[in-house]
């Protein structure tokens, strides 16, 4: 198989320590070390295996997208796959819903920042440590793509060593009984207030949605085909990872912090490892963690703004925006776009300024929504792609998804479900409210973007 047309004048900048990292490090954000604190809080230990069935759901769909990715890597992977297999409108929206979502997604990691710095700096207001977060990245991105891998290879980096470190540090308190904590903490926190299932497995259910945005950002890797040195090399390590990932940092890490200290003592608003340390009387592990969780949401916002930028020039290649946004700076980076992008982004600050103790949670609702959207695209895709590949009009992938068609359907249904149980939580439900606005303007920019004098130009 060809990679014609994969060089879109983007430097090819990012290395394979970098994309290797940034795939270990995707998967450790705010959403585990936030948006955790109220999942435990509503679900208790269940909340455990949400994130063990989400994980295996997350990776059926990383393999869908791994098996487009080895058909035709391009940076502009989730527009093009949608208009070749599904339709114009489909790539049409999917670019759209993609920007909106990393677009909010930063606001959630800003508004994270926010509250990380208040741990030290209580006086701060949440909003300007979000503006300060999201010049100085802006800034970051604009220089070049190396700058941009860099910064992510740290950020990951000290991600992954702190939570191993701090998975480590725990399991010696629990197995050994070592310090003060050793003698209270116990794998049997795990069933004990209330058992494994506190609350019903429907509270393991609700949970969901908190744990799909804690997901948000495992398909990152599909926009850096167009500017990873080989990407056919690099990319399917990455993907089949992805198991190993969450099972060390999510699954590994909620059993040892519930083991730590009991559940009951987990709340909203608070991250869960600062918590567990604090609990235990290791002060100074809490201040270490409370920088790692400020770190991962420092690299989150990043990541959305480098994934926004090339979003919106994707849009703009394929005509869906204006064509301004289109061009490359002399660093070969859509300056343009990320500037664009990241004005859209300091919304959230006044979000944070008006009402900061709902900020994160309005604003996680918004993105998951947006990311079931692409990740339910990225499946149906693979699905159309594997019976034209099967039936010879396509040249079969080296790297296919397992089990299909079954296992996308598998995926299909579950994401189906999470959009059902947004609706049962009072504070993700505003996602609902908003997605039928977002899907009237989408349709109507659709509408105007293939008026008969556009589609001409087109031609």
């Amino acid at each position: 198989m060809s990679d014609q047309g994969t060089d879109e004048g983007y430097a090819r900048g990012l290395k394979n320590r970098q994309i290797s990292m940034m795939a270990i490090g995707g998967a450790i954000g705010t959403g585990l070390f936030l948006g955790a604190g109220a999942a435990i809080e509503t679900s208790g230990p269940a909340l455990i295996a949400s994130y063990a069935v989400a994980g295996v759901v997350i990776f059926l769909i990383m393999r869908a997208l791994g098996e487009l990715l080895m058909y035709r890597p391009v940076s502009r992977s989730f527009v093009d796959y949608a208009e070749e297999f599904v339709g114009r409108f489909a790539g049409f929206a999917t670019g759209w819903v993609y920007w909106l979502m990393w677009v909010v997604t930063a606001m959630a990691e800003i508004t994270a920042a926010g509250i990380y710095v208040q741990y030290w700096f209580p006086d701060i207001p949440q909003w300007v440590t979000a503006a300060v977060v999201l010049g100085l990245l802006f800034l970051a991105n604009l220089i070049s793509v190396k700058v941009f891998g860099e910064f992510e290879f740290w950020f990951s980096m000290i991600k992954v060593v702190t939570i191993v470190g701090a998975i480590v540090l725990g399991l010696a308190v629990i197995v050994f009984g070592i310090g003060p904590a050793g003698e209270h903490a116990t794998f049997a926190h795990l069933v004990s207030d209330g058992g494994f299932l506190p609350h019903g497995a429907g509270s393991a259910l609700l949970a969901l949605q908190s744990v799909m945005f804690a997901y948000l950002g495992v398909e990152l890797i599909g926009l850096t085909a167009g500017e990873a040195e080989n990407p056919r090399v690099v990319l399917p390590k990455a993907i089949n990872s992805v198991m190993v990932r969450i099972g060390v940092f999510y699954v590994g890490a909620l059993v040892v912090l519930l083991s730590l200290v009991p559940w009951t003592e987990f709340h909203g608003g608070e991250s869960p490892f600062v918590r567990a340390f604090d609990a235990v009387g290791i002060h100074g592990a809490a201040g270490i963690i409370q920088f790692v969780v400020l770190t991962a949401a420092l690299s989150s916002c990043n990541s959305g703004i480098y994934s926004t930028g090339r979003m919106l020039r994707t849009l703009a290649v394929h005509r869906s925006a204006p064509a301004a946004f289109g061009k490359l700076s002399k660093r070969q980076v859509p300056a343009a776009s990320i500037t664009a992008s990241a004005i859209v982004m300091a919304a959230g600050i006044l979000i944070n300024a008006v009402v900061p103790e709902k900020a994160f949670a309005y604003i996680t609702s918004v993105a998951t929504v947006g990311v079931l959207w692409t990740w339910g695209v990225i499946v149906v895709c693979q699905l159309v792609y594997r019976r034209r590949s099967d039936r010879g009009e396509l040249p079969a992938s080296e790297f296919r998804m397992p089990g299909a068609p079954w296992t996308g359907y598998l995926a299909l249904a579950f994401l189906a479900l999470v959009v059902v149980l947004l609706g049962f939580g009072e504070d993700t439900r505003v996602a609902l409210y908003v997605t039928p606005i977002v899907a009237v303007v989408i349709g109507a920019g659709y509408l105007l973007s293939n008026r008969p004098s556009r589609v001409k130009q087109r031609a």
